[in-house]
């Protein structure tokens, strides 16, 4: 052997050449899986979902209020036509909540 230091040794090159390349694809890898977005996109849906069903909730006892409230107005029922439209406005907001989750079913 030669007493250069500067000299090459060309199995310890192969060595490190093949750890390199080892180590390349490992980060390839990686980045590839943090690339992805899985755990976004079903955040993303359960976020809209939730929207959907507080939507629902409201819309339903509040424009049930609404509407028997106006009831109650012209007809000068009150408190009835408020409570019977709005336990109305209750129900269809929940038959609505339960046809949304049975949608999402499998």
């Amino acid at each position: 052997m030669s007493d250069d230091p500067n000299a090459r040794n060309p199995v310890g090159d192969e060595a490190r050449m093949a750890a390199l390349d080892e180590r390349i694809k490992a980060a390839r890898e990686r980045e590839e899986q943090r690339g992805k977005p899985t755990a976004g996109v079903e955040a993303d849906a359960n976020y809209r979902m939730g929207s959907r069903v507080l939507a629902e909730l409201i819309g339903g006892i509040g424009g049930g209020a609404f509407i028997g409230w106006v009831i109650d107005q012209f007809a000068g029922t009150s408190p009835w036509g408020l409570l019977v439209v709005m336990a109305l406005g209750v129900v269809a907001a929940f038959r609505n909540i339960i046809r949304i989750s049975g949608s999402t079913k499998g």
